[in-house]
């Protein structure tokens, strides 16, 4: 990412910008318990040693710097090492989110008993067999119903109605617009050798103003007359219709299967037995 340290306007005249100040207290902040790695340098509470070994390497520490020595943690204060950790006293858990183990209690369970009243079973048969149909034709004359959807339009023709112009819609008068004119140009902006350089514009021009235009600004109001239908009507009858005139029935007997749940009450189990104790460390 490119710096800029200053800006040039568009009249020529060049600023700085000074940041030195912050840059230094964000490289303070930056530096401040920072966690350096483990040393094998001997180091003890209140010790002066500086640099110290990383990796093998030489690394001079600064304020707020922290690092671990065998088990014990340190930071350095700008001349001493203080030691605010000690490792060497934690057990497996510590290192662990979560333990898990198995416990199985002493006692017994009782068995539970049902106590209930004799279950009364109801159904329903669907016997085998078929129904046997004897039928004879009839002949129905079909009429217009009260009501529903229509099934039959009438033969005939439908005149078309006369459009016209009840009333006439509303105009005004408009200026037109024989030159539309130029949008404006944003400056431009350049850096080089870190100074950010701004170039003016251009304003644009306006539009032209032509001569006066008449246009609508209302719909007119229409009227139709009436149409009209000239046809004939028609009377619709059906052929031989088959229709049952008597049934039977020729069946075999079946069986009836029916399940149920009873209806009762079953004893909550109890448990006997002593207390136990678990210890984790």
């Amino acid at each position: 990412m490119a710096d800029i340290s200053q800006i040039k306007l568009p009249n020529g005249t060049t600023y700085n910008i000074k940041d030195a100040n912050a840059r230094e207290r964000i490289e303070a902040l930056e530096s401040f318990t920072t966690y350096l790695g483990v040393t094998t340098t001997a180091l003890t509470d209140g010790a002066t040693t500086n640099p110290i070994k990383i990796n093998d390497k030489d690394v001079t520490a600064q304020a707020g710097n922290i690092v671990l020595y065998g088990n014990q943690e340190f930071i350095f204060d700008g001349t001493h090492w203080n030691q605010f950790g000690d490792l060497s006293a934690l057990g497996a858990l510590a290192y662990k989110n979560t333990a898990s183990g198995s416990y199985t209690p002493a006692g017994t369970v009782s068995q539970p008993s049902f106590t209930g009243d004799t279950m009364n079973s109801t159904g329903s048969f669907t016997p085998a067999g078929s129904v046997t149909l004897t039928n004879g034709n009839k002949t129905a004359a079909v009429s217009p119903a009260s009501s529903g959807t229509a099934t039959y339009t009438p033969d005939g023709d439908v005149s078309a109605p006369t459009i016209s112009v009840k009333t006439a819609g509303t105009t005004t008068t408009v200026n037109s617009i024989t030159n539309v004119g130029t949008l404006p140009t944003m400056p431009t902006y350049t850096v080089a050798s870190e100074v950010l350089t701004i170039t003016a514009g251009s304003p644009g021009t306006l539009p032209t103003k032509g001569s006066n235009q008449t246009v609508k600004t209302g719909d007119a109001a229409y009227q139709a007359t009436a149409p009209e239908f000239t046809g004939k009507g028609v009377r619709l009858v059906t052929g031989n219709i088959s229709v049952p005139t008597s049934a039977s029935f020729s069946g075999t007997a079946g069986a009836v299967s029916v399940s149920g749940t009873p209806s009762g009450t079953v004893s909550k189990s109890t448990f006997t037995g002593t207390t136990g104790s678990v210890t984790v460390s």
